[in-house]
């Protein structure tokens, strides 16, 4: 993908298609009931095949499915990220083991 990618806050979700995934950007800062993930017909999203990336889960933690990896940031200075990659299902246990068999 190339491109600027644009944050979501204003929109909730960004959706890109690409010819192999089509992967959903979703921001639920702005979210004060986790009812409005539901209301907002997100549900169908997350049922469908591609990849969906959640800022500020916890604002729609109780409706939305188990991440399969919580990807963690956290940063050390100006220039330093760690990242934590946390996996919540056997399929993330497989993606986490495989990026880190990658990374040796």
């Amino acid at each position: 993908m190339t491109g600027r990618i644009k944050s979501p806050t204003y929109a909730v979700v960004e959706p890109y298609e690409l010819p192999a995934l089509n992967i959903w950007h979703f921001d639920f800062y702005r979210f004060n009931d986790p009812r409005e993930w539901e209301e907002a017909g997100f549900r169908d999203i997350f049922a469908s095949p591609g990849l969906k990336l959640a800022e500020w889960p916890d604002k729609a933690a109780s409706v939305l499915p188990l991440a399969d990896v919580a990807l963690h940031l956290r940063t050390l200075d100006d220039n330093r990220r760690e990242v934590t990659l946390t996996p919540g299902t056997v399929r993330g246990q497989t993606l986490v083991r495989s990026a880190l068999e990658a990374r040796a």
